[in-house]
């Protein structure tokens, strides 16, 4: 069995629990909702104030999945109540960034600004110039965004500048050794 498969996801107050006949969860709640299609090898129970996920079968295939689909359930849930955030630290000289209308406006040392489109469902928020907050109710959408906005500039080990998480711990190198 399972460690993570077996074990119940708690459903949080406020929060709604739905699952048709073609094995898909619905999610409802305060922040947002969200849908996660399981594979019918998976089955699905919804009792109790709690979610189980049991497998019709033992192949290798399936008990994969009966972890995988376990995750999915919990991270929809936890995002429908209280969302998920990353949070990005640009640091170097005239590194700053901007939100302007449904775009985040970044100058990061090229020769223009990069203009990334905000997507539907996430919001970002700019604290200080230098520190960018992205919020969603989806951790996959939260993720995928912060690692795009980073893959602009991505932390350069001499002096550190670039955009990097803020948990993120950069190694740095030595420079240069002097002459004798």
């Amino acid at each position: 069995m399972s460690r993570i498969g077996k074990n119940p996801v708690r459903i949080e107050d406020g929060v709604q629990v739905s699952v048709t006949p073609e094995n898909e969860i619905t999610v409802k709640g305060a922040k947002a909702s969200q849908m996660v299609k399981v594979r019918p090898e998976i089955e699905v129970k919804v009792e109790d104030g709690m979610v189980t996920l049991t497998r019709k079968d033992d192949s290798k295939s399936t008990r994969s999945l009966h972890g995988l689909y376990r995750s999915l359930v919990q991270n929809a849930v936890t995002g429908v109540s209280k969302g998920f955030q990353k949070s990005l630290i640009l640091n170097g000289v005239g590194y700053r960034a901007a939100v302007k209308g449904k775009n985040l406006e970044m100058n990061l040392g090229y020769s223009h600004p990069i203009v990334y489109p905000i997507p539907e469902g996430c919001t970002i928020e700019v604290e200080k110039n230098t520190t960018v907050h992205v919020k969603s109710a989806s951790k996959e959408q939260v993720g995928q965004v912060a690692a795009k906005i980073r893959g602009y500039r991505e932390p350069e080990p001499y002096l550190g500048k670039g955009i990097r998480y803020s948990d993120e711990v950069i190694r740095r190198k030595a420079g240069k050794a002097a002459g004798k």
